[in-house]
């Protein structure tokens, strides 16, 4: 099952909408905690949805229980926390939620987890994919854009 991640800062409109749309995206799935802060530019939640049905034709769906919390994200952002803490903290809480049992992976396939970091290392939307696909026995096929 093909699913992929997108982060939106470090590019512009056109790079952004261009990669979803090239990769044949048939749904984003934003995975932040906040998305309508005003630094979010074209990936602000109202606009995002409106540009991605108006460019690409796609769906667009706000999922925050699969974002950390806002006390995880200080920890790591703000106070510059470590990777490791904020990876395990992040599962805890994942497994805690049972997101696994939440979702499932044909509800993933053509979609993006769209969250602002630009590389998917050291960004929870790779967690989430890693974590899922360990509960799911590997079906997800996970490739960054």
């Amino acid at each position: 099952m093909d699913v992929m991640t997108i982060g939106f800062t470090k590019t512009n409109a056109e790079g952004f909408f261009g990669r979803l749309r090239n990769a044949g995206v048939r749904k984003v799935i934003d995975v932040r905690l906040h998305n309508t802060s005003q630094l979010a530019g074209f990936a602000k939640s109202e606009d995002l949805a409106y540009f991605l049905r108006e460019i690409c034709g796609t769906g667009y769906v706000h999922e925050p229980d699969l974002a950390p919390t806002e006390d995880i994200m200080t920890r790591f952002k703000k106070q510059k926390g470590d990777w490791e803490v904020f990876q395990r903290d992040f599962l805890n809480l994942m497994s805690d939620r049972r997101i696994e049992n939440r979702y499932k992976a044909d509800e993933l396939a053509g979609a993006c987890l769209l969250c602002s970091e630009d590389k998917p290392h050291h960004c929870h939307r790779s967690l989430v994919c890693d974590y899922l696909n360990g509960k799911w026995g590997g079906t997800l096929s996970v490739r960054h854009l």
